[in-house]
């Protein structure tokens, strides 16, 4: 009976003992706060997709044509200031062009109706006062294909620094904002998270075959960074 007893009260004293130590390990209470930060600044760099598209009896008739036409785009691009090493070879294709003058009524096929070849460049100007006339010399004699114009840095990082520090402070008024809300305040930071980067301006750029150079506008680049924080709630 005696040794039932001490089974009995050393059951009951472990059992406190067991919440207590679930108590222990339950994480401190925290908060979780996404702030953003933008710098926007002019562009000092463009990059074009530009090409050329031609079309030939035979494969080997389109492919010809797109190559002579496409040395002469290379030597504007050239003439026009821009390096080798700014150039390169995006998109190269030849396809057949299928003929729809046949009926599918009468069992008859579709036909090659000759071969489009196609070779699209990827073009870095690193001056924005050049680029209409870089884009003037490209399609005054060559290009027939221009799938647009995109904005950028040459050095991206000291705004992306000051788009994080930007953040970082955007997160933490919000985070100090809320808790004082609920009448508590924040204590050390558990974890620290970023996401984000460059985004381009929206569509900057038009052409007018009328005038003598291809009108640019070059805009803004936003930086964009988000940083996500989570702090731990004071006791």
């Amino acid at each position: 009976m005696r040794v039932l007893n001490s089974l009995m009260l050393a059951s009951a004293l472990s059992l406190p003992m067991a919440g207590l130590a679930t108590a222990q390990v339950l994480p401190p209470a925290n908060i979780t706060v996404t702030g953003e930060g933008r710098v926007d600044s002019p562009p000092d760099m463009a990059t074009i997709s530009l090409g050329v598209t031609t079309q030939g009896a035979t494969a080997a008739e389109a492919m010809s044509a797109n190559s002579a036409q496409l040395a002469t785009v290379l030597a504007n691009l050239k003439t026009a200031g821009i390096e080798d090493r700014f150039i390169q070879t995006s998109g190269l294709s030849l396809n057949p062009n299928w003929s729809n003058n046949y009926s599918s009524e009468n069992g008859e096929a579709p036909k090659i109706d000759g071969y489009v070849a196609s070779n699209i460049l990827t073009v870095q100007v690193n001056a924005i006062d050049t680029l209409g006339g870089v884009l003037d010399a490209a399609v005054s004699d060559g290009v027939n294909t221009l799938n647009g114009v995109t904005f950028g840095l040459k050095e991206p990082k000291p705004l992306l620094d000051a788009a994080r520090k930007l953040a970082v402070a955007d997160a933490k008024d919000r985070a100090t904002l809320l808790t004082g809300a609920a009448g508590v305040t924040i204590g050390p930071i558990m974890t620290i998270s970023e996401s984000g980067g460059d985004a381009p301006p929206g569509p900057m750029f038009k052409m007018d075959q009328a005038a003598e150079s291809v009108p640019v506008a070059a805009g803004q680049v936003s930086t964009l960074v988000s940083v996500t924080i989570t702090w731990e709630i004071a006791k």
